[in-house]
């Protein structure tokens, strides 16, 4: 069981808290339709090769939870329904990297992926000088297909542009992210799934019924074994499928930079290392969003950072300053998302400023 605190008992003004729960439950998304899938073919339609080719699910209604010193202080909504969280798998993505950067399967984030994968993938002028940073930071500029899907199908920055060096260009690009998931799993040698489960969800008590998918064309041989290479978001199906409360542990997880009950999951340095900005894009770091000069969340401090999907529909922020950790699902993008946050702080005895 997950222990509940008065607000009142953490400095917090059950009021204005319900106030802010209130304010989420009456702003739910206008822009996902119950069918993913159909917001999924209306989103990327200009793009080329948009063929949903992973699985997809109907969502829930608005739901969320806050979590202050790591007790549920407001919970609204089905919080234990498993929704599709898109792009929030990143996040989650970016923590097997940590793991295997731990193990030492990665003991250089520096260093070419065509070092330590051989895989076609990884070779060629450009290709072949992708590090794992380049991949985390989503400045690789990789160019080719994987599992079906070009690069071309997610350039967001224009389908004609010329692709630069790796390092020096900043795109958000799926097919560039299931690269990093597919070498990650030619590492670890086992089902990502596998490893962030026995490293990361049992240990802080998550739900068994989360899932991580991939699509029907990304099924690689792995030791002799036919595994799946799971996707980093929901672009084209796919990805995590979780509930709230499950994404509240995730979340708290990183707020204590790793830690748990006393044990260590992570290596701190690896949330010093995830959350430092990319020069190029100051607002992101290995797939956290960052809120560098808050830009992205105004009424949230500085040095806050959150895993976010679908246009700010799913979002697991991580208030340091705070001790907070709130998770909003299908609440209407970045600008209400921010006046929750907003409203949340307010709640504090004395509004806290970044």
């Amino acid at each position: 069981m997950w222990e509940r605190r008065d607000p009142a008992d953490l400095g917090m003004d059950p009021v204005l808290l319900g106030e802010a729960v209130e304010y989420a439950l009456d702003h739910e998304t206008t822009e996902i339709p119950d069918d993913p899938g159909e917001y999924l073919r209306e989103r990327f339609a200009g793009l080329q090769d948009q063929e949903i080719v992973g699985p997809t699910k109907p969502r829930g209604g608005v739901n969320g939870i806050v979590l202050k010193d790591g007790y549920i202080v407001a919970e609204f909504g089905d919080t234990d329904r498993e929704d599709m969280t898109f792009s929030v798998t990143k996040s989650y993505l970016s923590t097997v990297a940590g793991l295997a950067w731990a193990a030492g399967l990665v003991p250089d984030l520096d260093s070419p992926v065509g070092g330590a994968v051989q895989d076609p993938a990884f070779q060629g002028p450009r290709n072949g000088a992708i590090t794992w940073r380049h991949l985390l930071t989503q400045t690789s500029e990789w160019g080719g297909t994987l599992f079906g899907k070009p690069d071309t199908a997610d350039r967001r920055e224009g389908i004609d542009r010329t692709l630069q060096a790796p390092g020096t260009f900043w795109e958000y690009n799926d097919v560039r992210v299931n690269l990093l998931a597919y070498a990650l799993l030619l590492r670890w040698g086992r089902p990502l799934p596998e490893v962030l489960a026995e490293a990361v969800m049992d240990p802080i008590g998550a739900s068994q019924d989360w899932r991580w998918y991939g699509y029907r064309t990304s099924q690689v041989d792995v030791e002799g074994v036919r595994v799946s290479s799971v996707s980093g978001g929901g672009h084209w199906g796919g990805g995590l499928f979780i509930d709230t409360r499950d994404h509240a542990r995730f979340g708290l997880l990183a707020l204590r930079e790793g830690a748990w009950n006393g044990r260590r999951i992570l290596p701190r340095d690896w949330f010093v290392l995830a959350t430092d900005p990319v020069d190029i894009k100051p607002d992101y770091g290995f797939m956290w969003w960052l809120n560098t000069e808050r830009r992205l969340l105004p009424a949230a401090p500085e040095s806050a950072f959150m895993a976010v999907g679908a246009g700010w529909t799913n979002v697991i922020y991580v208030d340091r300053e705070n001790q907070l950790v709130t998770v909003t699902r299908w609440l209407d993008g970045a600008e209400h998302v921010n006046e929750f946050i907003a409203r949340v702080l307010a709640a504090f005895d004395g509004t806290t400023e970044g």
